[in-house]
């Protein structure tokens, strides 16, 4: 392919498949081809060769020792680092993932229940356009998890993780049951390790570059309405409430002991569903409202740029009963469909590592 293995098209062509390219360097500007630039090229000098030829007589390094794809680093267009297999099955998998993703002790867990793979890669550009990188999926299609992985992002196989619980009665219900499930478990463990926890889902995006925790440190866990987003707070009375107890409440609140699933279970949402059990817990844990810090935003045909960028922050959702093509074509109205037709982002932005 000559010079132009290089261009723009190549690597799109590779970064939408999930392939890497293999970069070697051989130190010192050195090179096993060179090219002649004339002046006015941007590259760093004015006109010459633009590295110096390899001389196989005086090479001080071994140029047949290859390390494993394992041992090699990881990174991506902006040379920021990336650790591909983050891939949890298990909770003694779960500590080591979290403790990779966090940032500032805060953790983002997506859930990607019934969001379709397009919605999710739109959903990813969003999250590298903001510099958004403490996230981790959630989600119980294992094949898409793994694209995932192999790309760089921390992800939770649900369906796995749960054969190693304790509360086997739940086992065969409804994937939203398992998803809840899956929700607390995850949350448990994050309270446990200290981070604090934000929780959405996969049909929701943060307008912003970053989710600004509550200020309000007497609160310890805050929902928005009507969506399901939740912060919560590793703190002493959080810690004391999240156990088993009121797992198995969240659990019930789903599937009530006699087995029948709640009519409307299509609208019955995590946030619901926890705040009704924490409120019949008797105390312990302190709620709050999220609607001062964030305002929730539908998304609907009659929404412009203007109504976006105005105000506080934002986010954006919409209902998992909006058929996808519905979704794509009204983010694209406002400018928020940010993939092309490789699934790959349009654009690549580069951001200061978060600190």
């Amino acid at each position: 392919m000559g010079e132009r293995i290089w261009t723009p098209w190549f690597i799109k062509f590779v970064h939408s498949r999930g392939y890497f390219n293999i970069y070697t360097n051989f130190l010192k500007e050195r090179a096993l081809s060179i090219s002649h630039r004339d002046a006015g090229v941007n590259y760093g000098r004015s006109v010459g060769p633009d590295s110096t030829l390899l001389d196989r007589n005086n090479l001080d390094f071994n140029i047949w020792q290859l390390q494993p794809l394992k041992k090699l680093k990881w990174y991506d267009f902006c040379f920021a680092e990336i650790l591909p297999g983050r891939f949890v099955r298990k909770f003694s998998e779960l500590g080591s993932v979290l403790k990779s993703v966090q940032l500032g002790n805060s953790v983002v867990l997506i859930s990607l229940y019934s969001v379709e793979q397009r919605i999710v890669r739109n959903l990813i550009c969003h999250l590298e356009k903001t510099g958004m990188r403490n996230y981790v999926f959630l989600g119980d299609n294992s094949e898409f998890l793994d694209d995932l992985a192999h790309r760089g992002h921390a992800v939770i196989d649900a369906i796995e993780l749960l054969q190693g619980i304790k509360i086997r009665s739940y086992m065969n219900s409804d994937g939203f049951v398992k998803e809840v499930l899956a929700k607390a478990y995850v949350i448990q463990h994050c309270l446990n390790l200290g981070y604090n926890l934000w929780v959405l889902n996969g049909n929701m995006i943060s307008l912003d570059s970053k989710l600004v925790e509550p200020s309000n440190q007497s609160v310890d866990i805050f929902t928005a309405d009507p969506v399901d987003l939740i912060f919560i707070r590793s703190s002493q009375g959080s810690k004391k409430t999240w156990n088993e107890h009121i797992i198995s409440r969240v659990a019930d609140g789903v599937l009530p002991p006699k087995g029948d699933f709640i009519a409307s279970l299509k609208h019955v949402s995590f946030v619901h569903i926890l705040t009704r059990a924490l409120e019949n817990n008797g105390g312990g844990v302190r709620l709050g409202k999220l609607n001062e810090e964030i305002m929730t935003m539908e998304l609907g045909p009659n929404m412009s740029n203007r109504s976006l960028s105005e105000g506080q922050s934002k986010m954006l959702f919409w209902s998992d009963s909006v058929a996808s093509d519905s979704v794509q074509r009204q983010l694209g109205n406002v400018n928020l469909w940010l993939i092309d037709s490789d699934s790959s982002c349009s654009a690549v932005v580069c951001n200061q590592k978060q600190k």
